[in-house]
């Protein structure tokens, strides 16, 4: 059995985590020892709240060295990691307060846990509802925008963001389980770590910021596909795009937009300057060319007028975006637009809805038929005697179109083949594997 030693220090809080982190690790079948000398690993749970409780917490760290020589550092002082280890660069892993997760995957790698044969039927990835070849990855929860139509933050509170550490440990632990796709989610992806100030965690002997652009670069270098989702266009949003043009992430962007009309988008608490939008996707597009850009829109929203809505339309022929949902507004309950402006007659949201995804299929029509002759890296989803259906970069699963492949030989599920584009129609490719 894999023993472990522990130091917690500070205040009745930090030992309840204490506590959290011992009973978790003893259901695994850890042994506790009292002594650092001969166990496989020593725990220390850090007090920064005074000089004097960090100096405390420091000679702790130091003699868990001294004695043994593998420690994992966790609790306050673990928020400013690099007080630890400009004094102690060889301690195993840091992490922050209340990190539980963090500190057992750090145990997990430090002193592999004893084989179990209940638990062990789960393999390290956990279960999960998706075909093999990709998988979801959620970095975030809750959400600090106060949409008017909207009620996920009563639902799920306010953001808070998973540290890089344990993000990127998922992922990798998801590559090696064989994924090849990952879609990366939460309700507002591009604030990510907003809430923790992109507090720095321990990946791989280095810092890395809870910070959106950082995420999505250390993402791409796990060698897969990196789809990003629900991107609110904040301004440093920019910065992710030289990453799809060097092929680090996907070049597609989930943004939900939402709607075109200043007067609207101001009703809705959405940012209302859509004519400088256009301007950064004409500049996206300028420096990755094969970007694809998805949305989603509301039409009939409270107040919407026949103005407000030939401006979304107009806008959307400006836009040119690749793909586009539409939403008839509902008046869910609890919501602060409903009370905003008068309610749009159903008819008229009917007969809107219907406009504007006629408008759609002409604009992603254009755009696929742009793709014809072009060579596409295409991902296998479904497969058949002699065409398999399966999606492009340009592609999330369930909610794009398709490309269907044709093939000299039966493709596997999950395979990348490479495919050159024979004809389009409204939504979907099709073509022949030329490449495998």
């Amino acid at each position: 059995m894999a023993r472990i030693s522990y130091v917690s220090l500070g205040c009745p809080k930090a030992l309840v985590d204490s506590e959290r982190i011992l009973t978790r690790l003893r259901a695994e079948g850890y042994e506790l020892s009292r002594e650092h000398a001969g166990a496989d690993l020593v725990i220390v749970n850090t007090c920064g709240f005074l000089d004097s409780a960090q100096a405390e917490s420091l000679d702790a760290i130091g003699a868990a060295l001294g004695e043994n020589g593998k420690v994992v550092v966790t609790g306050c002082m673990g928020a400013e990691p690099e007080k630890i280890t400009e004094r102690f660069p060889h301690v195993f892993a840091v992490t922050g307060p209340q990190q539980y997760e963090s500190v057992v995957e750090a145990v997990h790698r430090a002193a592999p846990r004893p084989h179990d044969p209940f638990v062990d039927l789960v393999p390290p990835e956990g279960i999960k509802l998706t075909p093999r070849h990709y998988a979801y990855l959620k970095i975030s929860e809750g959400c600090n925008n106060r949409c008017s139509f909207c009620i996920i933050p009563k639902l799920r509170g306010d953001l808070v963001s998973r540290p890089a550490a344990d993000v990127l440990r998922e992922a990798e632990q998801l590559v090696k389980a064989g994924v090849k796709e990952l879609l990366v989610i939460s309700q507002d992806t591009s604030a990510y770590g907003v809430d923790v100030k992109y507090a720095e965690s321990r990946w791989k002997g280095r810092a890395v910021r809870a910070k959106f652009i950082d995420l999505a670069r250390e993402l791409g270098e796990l060698g897969v596909w990196v789809r990003l989702h629900y991107v609110y266009p904040y301004p440093h949003v920019d910065e992710v795009i030289p990453l799809m043009a060097d092929g680090k992430v996907l070049p597609y962007l989930d943004i939900p937009f939402q709607h075109a009309a200043p007067d609207v988008l101001k009703r809705m608490k959405r940012p209302a300057a859509q004519e400088k939008t256009l301007e950064r996707i004409r500049r996206w597009r300028g420096i990755c060319p094969s970007l694809t850009i998805r949305s989603t829109f509301i039409v009939g929203f409270p107040g919407e007028t026949d103005a407000d809505f030939a401006m979304l339309l107009d806008w959307l022929d400006e836009a040119q975006l690749d793909r586009e949902g539409c939403f008839k507004y509902e008046p869910v309950a609890g919501a602060v637009a409903n009370d905003l402006a008068a309610p749009v007659p159903d008819a008229v949201k009917e007969q809107r809805w219907h406009r504007f995804m006629q408008r759609q299929q002409a604009i992603s029509a254009k755009r696929l038929k742009a793709k014809v002759g072009t060579r596409q890296q295409v991902i296998v989803d479904e497969v058949g005697p002699t065409v398999a259906k399966g999606r492009s970069k340009g592609d999330a699963p369930d909610i794009d179109g398709a490309v269907h492949v044709a093939s000299r030989r039966p493709l596997r599920l999950g395979e990348i083949a490479t495919v050159k584009i024979e004809r389009a129609d409204d939504y979907d490719l099709y073509g022949m594997a030329v490449g495998f």
